[in-house]
């Protein structure tokens, strides 16, 4: 049974053809590289327009940190890491647990998330808090790396809101969680 809460949750990421995020070191230029390629911002600019709050983990936190300019300002920005000192950086709310996240999420009137990162990704969909996700897919192979999906406690059932097929055969999907099924 999904946690109740006010906000709504919402994925937005690429991958390759086989499922991977990012390389095992993080490297994404496999994916920066042919979304460039595909022309435009792949419909980032109008979805990020309505959000008011970012979750990440760790891993995608930290090799945002040093990007300029930071790609949250402007919106909330909670880490969820057990391990990334609290007072990591004055521009990111770090969080031990997902229950004190969602707690502050709700204290702070956020009405809705960009949830980012494969971890964490992986524990909203467990704890059934996402709401829709918009995968892009990138026409390569990479054959390892860190996946997007694993275990999620049982089927996730989805309606597919769209696709949208872009140059260099990026193509882009949107669902929706189907909470009646």
């Amino acid at each position: 049974m999904p946690i109740s809460r006010s906000f709504r949750c919402s994925v937005f990421i690429g991958v390759s053809l086989d499922g991977f995020i990012a390389r095992r070191d993080g490297d994404l230029r496999w994916l920066t590289s042919r979304g460039e390629a595909a022309g435009g911002d792949l419909g980032y600019e109008e979805f990020i327009a309505g959000i008011d709050a970012v979750v990440v983990g760790r891993g995608t936190y930290e090799p945002g940190r040093s990007y300029d300019p930071w790609p949250h300002e402007g919106r909330h920005c909670a880490v969820l890491s057990s391990t990334l000192p609290l007072d990591a950086d004055p521009r990111v709310t770090v969080h031990r647990d997902l229950g004190t996240l969602l707690r502050e999420l709700e204290e702070r009137g956020t009405k809705s998330v960009y949830v980012d990162g494969g971890q964490v990704i992986r524990t909203f969909l467990r704890e059934g808090l996402i709401d829709e996700l918009t995968i892009t897919t990138v026409p390569v192979l990479i054959g390892t790396g860190l996946p997007l999906f694993g275990p999620t406690g049982g089927d996730v059932p989805l309606v597919h809101l769209a696709t949208r097929v872009f140059g260099a055969g990026v193509v882009q999907s949107s669902y929706a969680v189907d909470r009646t099924a």
